[in-house]
């Protein structure tokens, strides 16, 4: 009996002993988890599980610099002739900085002589005034470009920062087409069927593309130009996040391109009789629709559907000769694209939450 007894009391000991060490570790367990909970951020960390893709929609401004700007620089521009363009695109954000966008975008430059001539009395004025070109161009790009962001987001896109400042380059190609308003005559004044119509200059080979030219000529060799291009863009901007899915993106953007017929200009005058396309000459050469031009003029004969003509030339256009230059061919044509987008997080993937 006291035997009993004494293993009834060892038998409580033990209970009371592991009740009392297992209420501590799960007391310990109970704070340390809480701990956890009370420093939780709800962010995640990028990686493999981390991802995130998006669409979105521009509204741009393009700007034309190029042979018809109003001053001989790379950096002039008419900003009378900003011209709308819209866009769509698919982004896929990597990293904590990190974006891939892919666009399409359409707009169209445009530019005048008439219009972009605009310092009276100086040499630039007169040269632009005298030749007189003018062109609009409609382009369709397609994009891709990287996107890196000054401020890091290493979080979801549901906790990411309220705005960053950010850059960009890429590589684009584009379909482009320049066109020019036909004159309302030929050059020996012959009605032209299709006067005030918009119509394609690469066709015509306005500075000679198209035609039969001598070794002798200045354009000698010249090719008709490619109506798909390439272009390098590039620019900055800042995002602003709206809510958890959207983001307003507001950027400045160029486009270096590799080709200097934006506009359809860049060498030189081509002798206008080595043009056959009556239409040709005389999108070719414009000063003869300038009232009281304020150059000097001569005679010369020109042969316009198959009848010569005496027409009268201002001195240094329309004629060939290696000074007469009609754009510059030692500069590119840049477009620039000013654009404010829209943007939708269409979700995220994730493979796990991560506590901090």
């Amino acid at each position: 009996m006291r035997k009993l007894c004494f293993n009834l009391v060892l038998v409580m000991f033990c209970v009371g002993v592991s009740t009392s060490s297992f209420g501590q570790f799960n007391r310990s367990h109970i704070k340390k988890n809480n701990k956890r909970i009370a420093t939780f951020t709800g962010k995640k960390h990028f990686g493999r599980e981390h991802v995130y893709t998006g669409i979105g929609f521009s509204v741009n401004a393009l700007n034309y610099y190029g042979d018809l700007s109003p001053l001989p620089s790379k950096f002039s521009t008419d900003i009378s002739f900003t011209k709308p363009g819209i866009g769509i695109s698919v982004f896929h954000r990597f990293g904590p900085r990190y974006t891939l966008i892919g666009q399409f975008m359409y707009g169209t430059l445009k530019g005048a002589d008439s219009e972009s001539a605009k310092t009276s009395g100086s040499d630039n004025y007169n040269y632009r005034k005298e030749r007189n070109l003018s062109f609009r161009n409609r382009i369709k790009e397609l994009s891709v470009v990287a996107v890196f962001d000054l401020f890091e987001n290493d979080g979801t896109y549901i906790s990411r920062v309220k705005w960053t400042p950010y850059v960009f380059a890429g590589f684009a190609a584009f379909l482009h087409n320049p066109q020019a308003q036909a004159p309302a005559t030929y050059l020996d004044g012959t009605p032209d069927p299709k006067a005030g119509q918009w119509v394609n200059l690469q066709p015509l080979g306005t500075e000679g593309q198209h035609s039969n030219l001598s070794s002798t000529d200045v354009n000698y060799g010249i090719k008709p130009y490619s109506l798909l291009q390439v272009a390098i863009p590039f620019g900055v901007g800042a995002r602003f996040r709206l809510n958890e899915v959207f983001d307003l993106w507001a950027d400045i953007g160029f486009r270096y391109t590799f080709t200097d017929y934006l506009d359809d200009v860049s060498k030189n005058y081509v002798d206008l009789n080595k043009i056959q396309d009556p239409l040709a000459q005389a999108l070719s050469y414009r000063s003869n629709e300038v009232p009281n031009p304020g150059l000097p003029t001569h005679s010369a004969t020109i042969t316009v559907n198959g009848n010569p003509t005496t027409v009268q030339l201002v001195n240094g256009y329309g004629s060939e000769y290696k000074t007469n230059n009609r754009g510059n061919a030692k500069n590119n044509d840049i477009y620039m694209v000013t654009s404010l987008k829209l943007t939708y997080i269409l979700g995220a993937t994730f493979h796990r939450a991560k506590f901090r």
